[in-house]
């Protein structure tokens, strides 16, 4: 009888964009694996890859406790009927519910992968949910028989402190992984206007103000020189939105550009010159990996998750979170220096097969798979 996986994970999109190659490696390793997971149009094409799809309504806001209830008693039910050998659990939404879940099954397999803490995590936030988030952590979480997989060393040191786990399940896997053949070095063009990308939800806590500020500190001098583009969709969902509405305002023609959602990120990263995430705190963010593995010079903030994609002065700059000035100044050096950002995009690459190989996500991944399985624990 074939082993059973079940990844679970908020919405069906993200499961494909961060983790669909784990789900397909695992197939190759002949195990049944399962998504549970809110279907958003995406399971039909799930399915033809060999993914048994289960529907679970999670709601991202999480605002409602009694659809959260609901949605533990039908991750239990499912784990229980399965009974899976291991259970990997993708973003804190899916660990909460799914550990408290597993826990009442007794499923000694639960691998927690965060990937961040959030919206209620950032920005010092300290309202009601995010005091009952961290009471539901305590309740979730404190295990001898549950492993972590976190993506930054800060989040690493954060869930040790917690002493919700012996620290031997505690893993460190920088990001979801780029497959570096796919987004292959691409040498950057020199020719104006120069594109600078941010690729990213529209979100206040992605730093889209501050982006849209140091372009507008920079145009008197970059208007007609250089074009910034800001490349995703205003997720109405996330309670940090700088909505469609209000986004049209700060638009400048041929100078401030908004694209929306791409679906083909690897063109529009070849098509740019320098990469910008002014984030306020990240898991490891896959846009910066991404762009690393493609040859780009980056500019982000020296906080959590993005400051393990740059080496400041190597293969870009940091700098400090909330301020627009310092962005200007950093993206004015790159705009100015051609050889810099050709440096610069060389050194990302390198950053990129040395740290970021989606071959070595899956083989991280799946030496703890064979841990819990082997019962090889130290």
């Amino acid at each position: 009888m074939k082993r059973k996986i079940f990844y679970v994970a908020n919405v069906d999109w993200f499961f494909i964009s961060h983790r669909l190659p784990l789900a397909l490696h695992a197939l190759e390793q002949d195990y049944e694996v399962y998504l549970l997971s809110l279907d958003t149009g995406r399971r039909q094409e799930l399915e033809a890859k060999g993914i048994h799809f289960i529907n679970i309504p999670f709601k991202r806001s999480g605002s409602n406790p009694f659809h959260e209830l609901k949605c533990i008693f039908l991750l239990y039910r499912y784990y229980n009927r399965y009974k899976p050998e291991i259970i990997h659990h993708i973003t804190l939404k899916a660990s909460l519910l799914g550990s408290l879940a597993g826990k009442m099954v007794g499923n000694h397999h639960i691998i927690n992968a965060i990937s961040g803490l959030g919206y209620n995590f950032t920005d010092g936030r300290d309202g009601w949910l995010q005091k009952a988030i961290k009471l539901f952590i305590r309740l979730a979480f404190k295990s001898k028989n549950i492993s972590f997989i976190l993506q930054n060393p800060d989040d690493v040191e954060l869930i040790k402190g917690l002493d919700l786990v012996p620290f031997s399940r505690i893993f460190l896997i920088k990001g979801s992984g780029v497959n570096l053949d796919e987004y292959s070095y691409f040498k950057a063009s020199d020719e104006f206007p120069l594109k600078v990308l941010f690729p990213a939800r529209i979100l206040l806590d992605k730093g889209v103000m501050e982006f849209i500020e140091a372009a507008k500190i920079l145009e008197s001098e970059f208007l007609g020189k250089a074009k910034f583009i800001l490349a995703g969709d205003c997720d109405k969902e996330n309670l940090s939105v700088l909505g469609e509405e209000e986004l049209q305002k700060f638009l400048v023609k041929d100078y401030i550009e908004w694209i929306g959602f791409q679906k083909n990120m690897k063109l529009i990263y070849q098509n740019s010159s320098i990469v910008i995430l002014p984030s306020y705190r990240e898991g490891l963010p896959k846009s910066l990996i991404e762009a690393c593995s493609v040859g780009r010079p980056i500019i982000t903030t020296d906080v959590p998750g993005c400051r393990e994609c740059v080496e400041d002065g190597v293969n870009g700059y940091l700098v400090p979170a909330k301020d627009a000035d310092s962005l200007a100044d950093a993206i004015k050096l790159l705009l100015m220096d051609a050889e810099k950002r050709d440096e610069f995009g060389r050194n990302s690459r390198l950053l990129a097969e040395k740290e970021f190989s989606i071959d070595k996500v899956i083989d991280l991944t799946f030496n703890i798979y064979n841990k819990y399985l082997e019962s090889n624990w130290p």
